[in-house]
């Protein structure tokens, strides 16, 4: 009998290894105890499912677009043990029994990744509980992040099951890995990091890896999750998931692999041309004479700007997230717009999803639209999301307001207040274990982070529905894979000024925007300035303007700024207007005029950077490793950064000048060191000091100076005028900066500045290209419709003083440099 029920076992486990099921693009096979299916989404991408139920299953996330799948051509062979499958540009290779993949380059047949060997794919079963709240208990809490009304569980009731999962890879040696959002923990590589994936004020999840091995993974689940990468191989953890779903993104580039997760997720819509001048927010102007005469004082002083904001409290006192404005302090919206518009300005509004004691919370109460437990808003609802629409439109866009700004888009904290001395910043642990199970109880765990995709997409949709003669633009602290198809910036929540945070900044925001997300900024000056009364509220400058070290801090965190995708300035506890920072003749009021300046300087430059992630899959702000990932020395530079492929960026993170309370530092060198990437010489954009690159170098960093070079074979087009506000950047004469020591090519691109005729063809382009053999500069054919007959005057400047004029009607002109002698 024994010997029989061997036979039968064996003869049942060789049934289920073996059984194998072609489908398109890839096959469907059983192997130990779990059903995976492989196909070829496109042939550079692959998509794998792994389940221990009978089947595998489509989930309804919205993270991916809904795509008709077609054909591609994929070759299938069979060796000892595996099963091969080969498109023409990746191959995989997938053992029978264990199910382990590892994928090819097809080509040279170079390994990019493989997954472990012995235990590839790993799931627990867990369960499900419906949590029921207790009503009697409703009451209104006031934290940092503004009244929140919470209630006690009154039961949980065990409804279902998932799964947990569990994806171990093995990494190449001397791959880098960046992505998976941004974090507050000052990590520029992940390797050898462990990371904790849930929304939370101070983290904006994106589950996506980038590797400079020449692929990056997609996880295709709603779920907090765990990255670790430790001395026995790397995984991913998932923490509640009806299966094991992720997408394999082959890139030569890491710029390839941006393109393919769009390809899967969703292209960025152009933002608007304000959006890349200067933004003024605070928290906050408290009337519409408030938001009118601060930019008037703008205009006054011939300060540039283009956006200013009004944050929270504009309800009616007690009204949390209501969405209308008391009419005390705000008596005409329409007039207010009229005003700031008739000073060439925008207004970006706050909103929430959350509402307390109001008569909105009540009408979504009583259509069952709230969160059970909550006052936040159903977003995973469409007719939640058009009750919204109706609310925010009807107050503000209707009356011409520009912008959002969705604040608190978690939509909860579970750690957002005094937790007691050992809590802190680097409590990333138990923040992980209390927000993950505050939002699975709230959301459920397997969408517990998608509410911020869900916010974005009804306020995105609905915007386009109702017009497109004006961009979407939506300001939001959480993040999710897809959600830059749905015009958004993020920003990286309220952090504190000490220089430590702001140093963090930096590696955050390059992770974030390696995931394929590219519009991210700061508060400059941080939002909390001085020392509160709890972990989060750490500032070290309890004088806030008064004190000259923060003034200090302020300009370096501006300058910073001017050359993120986005600058803004933003904070509580101090002012943060220009002249707040001194009269016309302090050296830190200059620093800060001469930031906004260059801001608008770099306008022709940045807006075609922004043309090109549009239409080319491009990224603005870049970690070293996506242009020089050959370097090793790169790989875990935190403190660097490009703008374009033109700008290295190095910001200055340590004071110089003063400490806390205006205390002088004495002996303080005015520099920094800056490490300038092998291949290229590079050319101090100040000075026009050439470097050979692979060397660090000590560059000059006084107060009024940020590092900033150029890498050789640049072209960079600027204003050559001051201008007050974005749109005037099409007029008058541009400088065109030209770094020669190799050939270079740039695009320009212009368009209206605003509205969606764009996608329609209402736009144009030229390229500047420079041939280092000629010595010559030529302008190309104008492409499209838009400035048909608009003519640039465009002064060529070279580092080494020759010059130049082209008057550009659209037509292709060539100037060329005699070379210089000696």
């Amino acid at each position: 009998m024994k010997k029989v029920l061997t036979v039968a076992l064996l003869t049942a486990l060789i049934g289920r290894v073996c059984a194998q099921e072609p489908i398109l693009n890839g096959m469907e096979m059983q192997v130990d105890d779990g059903l995976l299916r492989v196909e070829f989404v496109k042939s550079d991408i692959v998509r794998v499912r792994y389940t221990l139920e009978k089947e595998v299953a489509e989930p309804d996330n919205d993270i991916c677009l809904k795509r008709e799948p077609g054909k591609v051509k994929v070759k299938r062979t069979d060796e000892q043990g595996y099963v091969i499958l080969r498109s023409d540009s990746l191959t995989l290779r997938i053992d029978r029994q264990t199910g382990c993949i590892a994928y090819y380059e097809t080509a040279g047949g170079e390994l990019l990744l493989q997954e472990d060997e012995a235990a590839p794919h790993r799931g627990e079963r867990i369960y499900v509980e419906n949590v029921t709240y207790d009503e009697s208990t409703r009451r209104t809490v006031k934290t940092a992040d503004g009244d929140k009304e919470v209630t006690d569980v009154l039961k949980r009731d065990t409804v279902g099951s998932s799964w947990k999962w569990r994806l171990a890879l093995t990494f190449k040696k001397k791959e880098a890995l960046y992505g998976l959002g941004g974090h507050m923990e000052d990590y520029m590589n992940l390797r050898g990091k462990r990371m904790y994936l849930c929304q939370h004020n101070l983290k904006e999840v994106v589950p996506v890896l980038n590797s400079t091995a020449g692929y990056g993974l997609l996880m295709n689940a709603g779920s907090e999750m765990v990255f670790d990468d430790g001395d026995t191989g790397g995984c991913l953890e998932v923490g509640a998931a009806p299966q094991l779903d992720y997408y394999f993104m082959k890139g030569r580039s890491m710029d390839a692999t941006v393109r393919n997760y769009r390809w899967l997720t969703g292209d960025v819509p152009l933002m608007p041309l304000y959006l890349f001048g200067y933004t003024q927010s605070k928290e906050r102007y408290v009337s519409s004479n408030d938001l009118i005469s601060t930019l008037k004082q703008f205009r006054d002083n011939h300060i540039p700007i283009d956006m200013i904001v009004q944050d929270w409290n504009y309800w009616e006192p007690g009204s949390w997230g209501h969405m209308k404005m008391n009419s005390r302090d705000y008596p005409d919206k329409r007039a207010l717009v009229d005003a700031i518009h008739g000073m060439n300005a925008k207004l970006m509004i706050s909103i929430w999803p959350s509402m307390t004691n109001s008569p909105q919370e009540k009408d979504f109460a009583a259509r069952g639209m709230l969160v059970p437990g909550t006052n936040v808003y159903d977003v995973f609802r469409p007719e939640a999301r058009d009750l919204y629409w109706d609310y925010a439109n009807g107050e503000f866009f209707s009356n011409g307001f520009d912008a959002w700004w969705c604040d608190s888009s978690e939509p909860l904290d579970a750690d957002w207040g005094n937790r007691g001395p050992a809590y802190g910043w680097d409590s990333q642990a138990e923040r992980f274990d209390l927000c993950s199970k505050k939002l699975g109880d709230a959301l459920g765990h397997e969408r517990s982070q998608l509410y911020s995709l869900y916010h974005t997409k009804g306020i995105y949709e609905h915007q386009r529905e109702a017009t497109d003669v004006k961009r979407v633009v939506n300001l939001t602290r959480s993040s999710y894979a897809g959600e830059q198809r749905y015009g958004t910036v993020i920003w990286n929540g309220d952090t504190h000024a000490s220089w430590q945070s702001f140093a963090q900044m930096i590696p955050a925001g390059l992770n974030f925007v390696s995931t394929g997300c590219p519009y991210w900024t700061v508060d400059a000056g941080a939002f909390f300035v001085r020392k509160g009364w709890a972990w989060f509220y750490n500032g070290d400058f309890d004088k806030g303007v008064a004190d000259l070290g923060y003034r200090e801090f302020y300009v370096r965190m501006l300058q910073y700024a001017t050359f993120l995708p986005v600058m803004r300035s933003h904070g509580t506890d101090t002012p943060r207007e220009p002249w707040r920072f001194g009269d016309a003749e302090s050296p830190f009021y200059k620093c800060v005029l001469d930031c906004i300046k260059l801001r608008y300087k770099l306008l022709p430059y940045t807006y075609s950077l922004a043309a090109d992630v549009t239409f080319g899959g491009g990224t603005m702000m870049r970690p070293l490793a996506f242009d020089y990932a050959g370097d090793e020395a790169v790989l875990d530079v935190k403190d660097e950064f490009l703008l374009g492929k033109s700008l290295l960026v190095a910001p200055v993170t340590k004071p110089m000048y003063y400490a806390p309370n205006s205390v002088p530092l004495e002996g303080v060198e005015k520099t920094r060191q800056v490490y300038l990437p092998r291949g290229r010489q590079w050319i101090d954009f100040w000075t026009n000091r050439v470097y050979e690159g692979g060397q660090t170098v000590t560059a000059d960093a006084p107060l009024e100076r940020i590092p900033v070079f150029v890498p050789s074979g640049s072209i960079v087009p600027l204003c050559a005028r001051e201008i007050e506000y974005a749109a005037l950047y099409a007029d008058g004469d541009w400088e065109v900066r030209v770094f020669p020591g190799r050939d270079a090519t740039f695009t320009v691109y212009q368009d209206a500045g605003d509205g969606y005729a764009y996608e329609q063809g209402e736009r144009s382009s030229f390229q500047l290209i420079w041939n280092e053999r000629k010595q010559t500069l030529t302008a190309g054919e104008r492409q499209g419709v838009y400035f048909k007959d608009r003519v640039l005057r465009l002064n060529v400047v070279l580092p080494d003083g020759r010059s130049g004029v082209l008057t550009y009607d659209g037509r292709k002109q060539t100037l060329k440099f005699p070379r210089k002698k000696g």
